[in-house]
């Protein structure tokens, strides 16, 4: 059943058309799944579906090891478009009573039907674990051959770092040095999504490994390379990579070039479509790979494409998603800051979460998205903790309030799981000194109550969007000043 499965599909389409010589698919047609035989839901053609999408194919028994040999060599011999060798084979092969029966899938063949099988195959049956001497020697020839491989590419790798030149590419691709954004010009507001694509821009020349690219929307999320040709079948050397509208083959491709290492590698779409890449995001977090999720289009006031492009529980969902740090920078100082950290970040993935919409250069202390959250404004009576476009909206908030009424400090916090990292004297410094505390953030209200508890105020959207101008949602769901003056004004009463 592998190739039922959509992001094969997905990864097939983009290699065939990318020419992906070096990729070879060994397919275990077996013809058995969980619920029984595959004709129960899968009849096509496979070796012409993959010969359409420019792959070369091979049919063979999957018994047969010098067959399965030959077909590797073939497959080498292609060195312009993939190969999927599907090597007919039996599930349980060898059992007298589980051959080709679904229930040798998932479960154990049990103590008696191993006994059989071994006694079918000529096997010791009083041995628990029995290997053969000639299967260690085996193994000790493939292993010396293996050292001794590895032992001259090491030998030709020292003597190539000869090369100063080629010696600093090494390292700043395997090496690297942290990675310093620096300042740059964003004027007086700039949508996150528009300074995301000037810090890849002003890094790239200094990280060289940097590549990625978009499930067909880099005009919008702004994701490409400027001096940089788009990675093709001709052209292996470009580092915009165009994933077409394949979400989870993008998300799988990003994970293998952060695994594979040497690369610092990014993906990128509107958040709501992370929902289409979950099960790659969620093992980039497992895996511990650093790759940088880029999303885009990240409320509801991306305006009129309405609910089914705004995101609502897409922030509460991947922060609740261990290992993955999710960063909603408040300005275009806080995206630099969050690209900073992201290429610095190399034991876990990081999601960049940006707006459509501009936000106001903020006034603000440097270095705070690497501790997670910091005071923005300072306050006695009460904490209002915001992120991303929320934050400017805090600010108003509590200029509003300081004429009249209770003292606000302004948090911003762009990345929750940053902050949790940081020491308990930190945290209580920012968030609480026994004050009540507040929350702001348009999307899902699920997790503040960590920080505001129970006699605490999070204000969010707990309801799916509406088709409108960004201007007129704000206003009707209440994420203007005066609208959120009246709602502390009322709890703090």
């Amino acid at each position: 059943g592998d190739l039922m499965e959509g992001v094969s599909s997905e990864a097939a389409s983009l290699a065939g058309h990318l020419g992906l010589g070096r990729l070879t698919y060994i397919y275990d047609d077996n013809e058995i799944s969980i619920e029984g035989d595959t004709d129960l839901a899968f009849s096509e053609e496979v070796a012409g579906r993959f010969q359409a999408m420019g792959w070369h194919t091979e049919d063979i028994d999957g018994h047969d090891r010098p067959a399965i040999g030959a077909a590797i060599e073939s497959a080498l011999g292609h060195p312009d478009r993939p190969s999927l060798i599907i090597a007919h084979t039996h599930i349980a092969h060898g059992s007298p009573n589980k051959v080709d029966s679904e229930k040798a899938h998932g479960s154990p063949l049990g103590e008696e039907e191993i006994r059989l099988t071994k006694e079918l195959m000529g096997w010791p049956v009083d041995q628990p674990f029995h290997v053969p001497d000639e299967a260690y020697q085996a193994f000790r020839i493939v292993a010396q051959r293996g050292g001794e491989r590895r032992a001259g590419w090491t030998k030709r790798r020292d003597e190539a770092l000869g090369n100063p030149e080629l010696a600093e590419q090494w390292q700043a691709y395997w090496n690297p040095d942290p990675v310093a954004v620096g300042s740059l010009d964003f004027g007086d507001s700039m949508a996150t999504r528009k300074a995301s694509g000037m810090v890849i821009n002003h890094v790239a020349a200094r990280v060289p490994n940097l590549i990625g690219g978009s499930a067909d929307l880099a005009p919008s999320t702004n994701t490409i390379i400027d001096d940089s040709d788009s990675f093709s079948s001709t052209e292996r050397q470009g580092r915009n990579f165009h994933f077409g509208i394949r979400e989870h083959a993008m998300g799988a491709a990003v994970n293998g070039m952060a695994i594979h290492g040497g690369l610092r590698p990014y993906g990128a779409t509107f958040l709501v479509f992370n929902d289409y890449m979950r099960p790659a995001v969620r093992l980039s977090a497992l895996m511990g790979a650093p790759s940088i999720w880029v999303y885009t289009h990240d409320s509801v006031f991306l305006g009129e494409d309405g609910p089914t492009h705004q995101p609502i529980e897409h922030l509460a969902s991947l922060r609740a998603m261990p290992n993955m740090w999710v960063v909603r920078p408040a300005d275009a100082t806080e995206t630099a800051e969050a690209w900073e950290l992201a290429l610095n970040r190399t034991d876990g993935p990081t999601c960049l979460i940006l707006t459509r919409q501009s936000l106001p250069t903020l006034d603000r202390p440097q270095g705070g998205v690497a501790r997670g959250g910091y005071v923005l404004r300072e306050g006695s009576d009460a904490v209002l903790i915001a992120t991303g476009s929320e934050v400017s909206l805090a600010l108003a908030a509590a200029g509003e309030l300081a004429a009249d009424g209770p003292s606000l400090r302004v948090v911003s916090m762009p990345c929750v799981e940053a902050f949790l990292a940081q020491d308990d004297a930190y945290r209580e410094s920012v968030v609480s000194d026994g004050m009540p505390v507040a929350s702001l953030e348009a999307a899902a209200t699920l997790g503040w109550h960590r920080f505001t508890g129970k006699d605490g105020l999070t204000i969010g959207i707990d309801h799916f969007g509406d088709s409108a101008p960004a201007a007129r949602i704000a206003e009707e769901y209440g994420f203007v000043p005066e609208a959120v003056v009246e709602r502390l004004k009322t709890w703090l009463s």
